[in-house]
């Protein structure tokens, strides 16, 4: 994942990236089609902003989270007529132990909860709270959708300093 994308991916690292992250929705959807027949479902999965923007030491994994969301979109549509609905959850970075272990990962929840609209991180009860609702009836007519829980980070197009939304007003606390 880390150093330029050109240079760092081999063939292999691009097919091992891509079964993991988007294959193996494919091959659980599979193997729960027989348990889901008959009555209505849902699938969910997990997708990151690289889907859909460069970022600096996703490399392949952005290619793999866009095949992923591309999956999502055909295997609902293949699914439907079946009453199982299937969507992904675009989670901003969340601070976990896995996290952790990325590098300059403290300074990216640094930046996302300093420009997103919110001015915070996600949490884990932010993204389980979206699939609590996406798995329930109250999501019923929603499908092949990629839901965003990222507190706006993937709308903002350009930070700007508090000041200028608030006219030097002090900013609402968090």
């Amino acid at each position: 994942l880390s150093g330029a994308f050109v240079e760092n991916t081999s063939r292999e690292a691009f097919a091992t990236a891509h079964d993991i992250s988007s294959y193996s929705l494919t091959a659980l959807s599979r193997r729960a089609l027989p348990l889901m027949k008959g009555r209505a479902g849902s699938i969910l999965t997990l997708s990151y902003l690289g889907a859909v923007r460069s970022i600096p030491s996703y490399n392949v994994m952005g290619l793999a989270k866009a095949s992923l969301e591309a999956n999502v979109r055909f295997l609902a549509a293949d699914l439907g007529p079946l009453g199982i609905r299937v969507n992904g959850i675009s989670a901003g970075p969340v601070k976990t132990l896995a996290g952790a272990s990325i590098p300059g990962f403290r300074k990216m929840l640094s930046r996302v909860a300093e420009v997103a609209p919110l001015r915070r991180n996600v949490s884990l009860e932010d993204v389980g709270n979206a699939a609590a609702f996406l798995a329930s009836d109250l999501a019923g007519g929603i499908t092949a959708e990629i839901l965003y829980v990222d507190n706006g980070f993937s709308t903002v197009g350009m930070s700007f300093p508090l000041y200028y939304a608030y006219d030097g007003a002090e900013p609402p606390p968090r």
